[in-house]
This record gives C-alpha cells, structure tokens and sequence, in this order.
C-alpha cells in the first residue's frame, strides 16, 4: 500500500477509468448494443465532486443525467493483471455518479466523435466516502439505488454486471497500466433519467453508504 491516504483516493489519484453499458437493462434503454467487451472512457481527477458542494449543469447542456455506480478504489499498481489476483489490487470502494450530459453525448455518437464534452466536465464525478474493502465482502452482489427529489429512479444490483470487477481489471490493466489512487467506476443499472436545477439526488449503496447533492446552473 502506498504512504498516501487511499481514503481521500479524490485528493490525488491520477485516473477516472469508467465503463459504460455495462448493465444490459441500461445499454437497452439507451438503444445500445450489448457490448462483447468493456466500453471504456476516461473523466479527469477534476470531475471529482464531494458531498456539500453542488453539481453543476454544463452551460452548454439541457439534458443532465445522473448513473449511478459502484466505485472501486485501486490500492496496489499494476498492468496486465491476471483476472485470479485482480482483487489483491483492490483497496476498497465508493459510491458514485457519473453525471452525463445526454444531449451532448447523443450529439457526439452521431457524428463519432469522442464523449469527453458529455462526460468529463467538472463535476460529472460525485463520489462518497471510502468504503473499506472488507465492508462490502461480495462486490459483484451490492444494491446500488437512486432518488431524484425522494423519487426512486434507479434500484439495481451489481450483479447483473456484464463484465465482474476482476474481468475489468484484467481487461483495463492489459491497456492502461492501473496506479494507486486511480478510480474504476464499473457501469450503471438501468432508470437513468434528465436532473434540474434545484434538485436534490441521493443516492446509496443498500446497507453500506449514502449521499446526497443537489444540481445547480452557473
């Protein structure tokens, strides 16, 4: 383990590596193809947002979407890490969202152009506390829920998963060498809809962690 803090990963973990259509209710509520391998894209540490501040509504977006998903936390360095030992990598967890501004994604796909305008803008990254590992023993088998203004919008659980948390780490550590600190954020269950300003979402792992923040336009 590293002399650094792991528990405040946010303050100084250098990668955001998310994977998206991960959940196969959610690519189909999308219009999506279910993937035959991880779709992966990247947020800079700059996305990370932490409760009390609000998330903020890019200028450019009219249809923000939150997406729920659990976080895992990289506490051991690696690249090409067999899929047997990829969770002696793990550190531990964290709740996220991975706030999307649809409309500009959509816009993007259609001319095949890259996510980043509709997924790395500060604040697109909300995350919780640290969980410890041993908090969550069977990762792939947690309840991930979400409510926007007390209304549940997304109720799943990690394991319908596509691809498990070692299969993931296997696969993205074979391309992009994984360090300590950096973030996975492994997918969302399907209920995924548009937030306003002035709503409050709140969002939690069943049992574990729960979180709350609300959504502002500059």
């Amino acid at each position: 383990m590293t002399a650094r803090n792991l528990t405040r990963f946010w303050e100084w973990g250098r990668k955001i590596i998310c994977v998206g259509r991960n959940y196969a209710d959610h690519a189909k509520e999308l219009k999506n193809a279910i993937p035959t391998e991880p779709v992966l894209f990247l947020k800079p540490p700059s996305a990370y947002l932490k409760e009390g501040s609000p998330i903020i509504v890019p200028a450019y977006s009219s249809n923000l979407h939150h997406e729920v998903e659990l976080g895992v936390v990289i506490g051991k360095s690696g690249r090409g890490i067999p899929r047997e030992s990829a969770m002696d990598h793990v550190a531990g967890y964290v709740l996220c969202l991975d706030m999307t501004a649809r409309d500009i994604q959509e816009e993007c796909k259609s001319k095949g152009l890259p996510w980043t305008l509709a997924k790395a803008f500060n604040t697109s990254c909300p995350v919780s506390e640290f969980i410890p590992k041993d908090k969550i023993p069977d990762p792939g088998n947690v309840t991930l829920w979400l409510k926007v203004n007390d209304q549940m919008r997304q109720n799943g659980s990690t394991s319908q998963m596509i691809f498990s948390i070692p299969y993931l780490i296997n696969y993205i550590s074979d391309i992009i060498s994984l360090e300590e600190g950096d973030l996975i954020l492994t997918g969302t269950p399907k209920g995924v809809s548009g937030v306003q300003e002035h709503d409050e979402i709140t969002a939690g792992i069943e049992g574990i962690v729960t979180m709350s923040f609300t959504v502002d336009r500059l």
